[in-house]
């Protein structure tokens, strides 16, 4: 056949009719699985970047207070190992996942200790634990959710010291050798958690962990009191409530000195700070006659 112009084409054979419908629907069926399967690896393409992308930052990234913990669910694999192992994956997780938090956790009391609340960050905590920021973000989104953390494990411990310092069995003692038993504990504590003072004084730090501290203050407050009524029975309630009250103020005075020694110096300290407990307390444990009491201990 000739075009008007004198060229000739090539007449295109008639298209079967069942070569046309099987055609078009391949085509479909094409575009919806490659649809599909783009969908699928970007998804796994974004997954896996966004883990990455985490775990990479190194220890110069900049800080981001507002992140959110990421997860590690992706990275693991999670279903994708399939049904013989999704059982055992979780708790290998879980397991790592509380080691990772006690390894940030004991990073951030060596910097809280060395640097204050407020001069410590997520990025020198990840640099003490030996991990990238981004490592620290998927278990903690900023650094008071780690103070929160830490100050709520160290004043579980503290509540289970005076627990055991102030014992009933403690009033049977001599009076020296009561303080031994009840500030020995509190005492020895406080040397191996230096962070704890860290994290209960200060207005910086945050709110929870302080009224946390005032309950547990209180609360000792109370045990001295009930301490003091059980060895003199005949003292008037608002005399030991005075004399728990200094008897507490003494304590802590003596507790910063100690704090700030180590070694040799240190012991001797603490035993500065008991021979001022024992002389502030003895007249009332040897019971004088009970005006040279008053005149001894109610000073002006």
């Amino acid at each position: 056949m000739r075009s008007p112009r004198g060229g000739s084409t090539a007449e295109a054979p008639a298209a079967e009719p069942g070569a046309s419908a099987a055609a078009t629907a391949g085509a479909n069926a094409g575009a919806t699985d490659g649809a599909r399967t783009g969908a699928n690896t970007g998804a796994t393409n974004g997954a896996t970047g966004g883990a990455t992308g985490g775990a990479a930052a190194g220890p110069d990234t900049a800080e981001d207070p507002a992140a959110e913990p990421r997860t590690t669910a992706g990275a693991d694999g999670g279903a994708a190992n399939g049904p013989g192992t999704g059982a055992a994956r979780p708790r290998r997780r879980q397991a790592r996942g509380e080691a990772r938090i006690a390894q940030l956790l004991e990073a951030a009391a060596n910097v809280f200790r060395v640097s204050g609340y407020n001069g410590a960050s997520t990025n020198a905590i990840a640099r003490e634990a030996g991990v990238s920021p981004g490592t620290l973000y998927q278990f903690f989104p900023n650094k008071e959710a780690i103070a929160i953390e830490l100050g709520d494990q160290l004043m579980h411990r503290w509540r289970e010291t005076y627990g055991a310092a102030f014992s009933p069995s403690d009033v049977e003692l001599p009076l020296d050798r009561m303080l031994d038993a009840v500030l020995d504990p509190l005492i020895a504590f406080n040397c191996e958690n230096p962070a704890f003072a860290v994290l209960t004084h200060g207005s910086e730090i945050p709110g929870v962990i302080t009224q946390e501290h005032d309950v547990l203050h209180a609360a000792m407050l109370t045990r001295t009191e009930q301490l003091l009524s059980t060895v003199l029975p005949d003292l008037p309630a608002e005399q030991a409530h005075r004399i728990a009250g200094m008897s507490f103020v003494l304590f802590k005075a003596g507790l910063d000195l100690v704090m700030s020694h180590e070694g040799s110096e240190r012991e001797a300290y603490i035993r500065e700070l008991k021979t001022v407990m024992y002389r502030y307390l003895e007249p009332l444990a040897c019971d004088p006659p009970s005006g040279e009491a008053a005149r001894r201990i109610d000073t002006p």
